[in-house]
């Protein structure tokens, strides 16, 4: 696993850290996701969450873990939380300050077998999150089907934002839904100044990417002082 710090930009903290897959020698995720299949998914899924639980409580960590988790792998979400919450209270990491991200760019095959996973994530005290929102399948429709504490925005929307008026009225159009929905966004694929100036004015607090911090391989990375201005 390598470590990317979300920051709160209001606060000048660390929000969270996601758990990001890498190889044995912090080689790429594609490399490990390709060999994923059917078969192996869910035991992959598993060992992932546990591994990204057994990192963070041994490099200390005091934020929140944000993981991302396979929801085509989990038959019966409450099955699937047992081993997450043994590891957690063995491992005296606070399960409260865990993190489960959905990508969008995940085909859902069946929403409302989703929707009952979210349910049961949040029922069990873990906060949830939509990955990449604006890239996938679905868009706004998952959020008629169930609200998550956290969306993040994807790095398509984020790109040249600035300069952008498109991409500007549609963030802001996805804030105000937020707003009404008491929805958490994070910005993340943040890599320039300008697009955390207009991003931050518009309102938003939490930020990933780049311009703050590189993801650490097996480590928290510190985020310089100059990133918070």
């Amino acid at each position: 696993m390598a470590f990317q710090p979300i920051v709160d930009v209001s606060s000048r903290s660390i929000y969270a850290y996601e758990a990001l897959i890498r190889g044995p020698e912090n080689q790429p995720a594609p490399g490990t996701l390709a060999q994923v299949n059917t078969q192996n998914r869910y035991r992959f899924d598993q060992i992932c969450r546990l591994k990204a639980i057994e990192l963070a409580s041994k490099l200390n960590m005091s934020a929140n873990l944000s993981i991302n988790f396979m929801p085509n792998a989990v038959y019966r979400a409450e099955t699937c939380l047992r081993m997450t919450l043994r590891a957690a209270a063995r491992l005296s990491f606070p399960h409260e300050r865990i993190i489960f991200e959905i990508t969008e760019g995940e085909r859902i095959t069946d929403p409302t077998h989703l929707r009952d996973i979210i349910r049961e994530y949040k029922r069990q005290g873990f906060k949830t999150a939509i990955d990449d929102f604006g890239a996938g399948y679905a868009g706004l429709n998952l959020l008629t089907e169930f609200q998550p504490d956290i969306i993040k925005l994807d790095i398509a929307l984020i790109r040249n934002i600035d300069q952008d008026r498109v991409r500007q009225a549609i963030v802001r159009g996805i804030l105000y839904v937020c707003r009404e929905l008491g929805i958490s966004v994070i910005a993340e694929g943040v890599e320039k100044r300008d697009e955390l100036v207009f991003l931050r004015d518009a309102g938003i607090q939490l930020f990933q990417g780049y311009y703050f911090a590189t993801p650490g391989f097996q480590m928290l990375p510190e985020v310089p002082s100059y990133t918070w201005e």
